[in-house]
């Protein structure tokens, strides 16, 4: 059910368009689930660890073992150098699944990015400095699970078909 989660980096404008920083998003394959993400200057092991460490909390807090579960993403250098291989993979157990080369291979991460952009754009733009963005994002993300109902899970907002699974009211079966 936890198995498998996607990331990748993509652009946001803010600052009325005028300034623009990276977010890096985990996102869970079957429970829709946002584990973590980071937003920062640019696409960086450094960024992408902080988004790391924050779904490793998340894991934690919802009671789901991480050790195992497969990462996948693109090729980038931020995910292909020792900083997030040696940590993920030796340190945390993570095992990681490369995309081919190009926007084609991580599709789920890509409908992901675009809507959370397309929703958020208006309130990212209002956003004056990165502390402020990084407050919307984290807003965006709490709604994101929390809210919006997604047909794949029963037309369940994430963590409440994760809630659903633990009382043994949701079904497991679902792809």
């Amino acid at each position: 059910m936890f198995q498998v989660a996607y990331t990748d980096f993509t652009e946001l404008r803010f600052a009325d368009g005028r300034r623009k920083a990276c977010l890096i998003p985990i996102i869970g394959h079957v429970c829709k689930v946002a584990y973590g993400w980071a937003v920062g200057e640019g696409p960086d092991p450094d960024l992408a660890l902080r988004a790391w460490e924050r779904a490793k909390e998340t894991f934690q807090q919802l009671g789901i073992p991480y050790v195992g579960t497969i990462i996948h993403h693109d090729q980038g250098s931020a995910f292909t150098g020792y900083d997030w291989t040696g940590r993920l993979l030796l340190e945390d157990g993570v095992r990681l699944s490369y995309a081919l080369p190009g926007a084609k291979d991580n599709p789920e991460m890509e409908s992901f990015n675009s809507r959370f952009k397309e929703e958020g754009r208006s309130l990212f733009l209002d956003a004056q400095s990165m502390a402020e963005l990084a407050a919307v994002v984290d807003s965006r993300m709490l709604y994101y699970n929390t809210e919006p109902r997604h047909s794949s899970i029963g037309y369940l907002p994430p963590l409440t078909y994760i809630a659903r699974l633990r009382s043994g009211s949701a079904e497991e079966s679902l792809p």
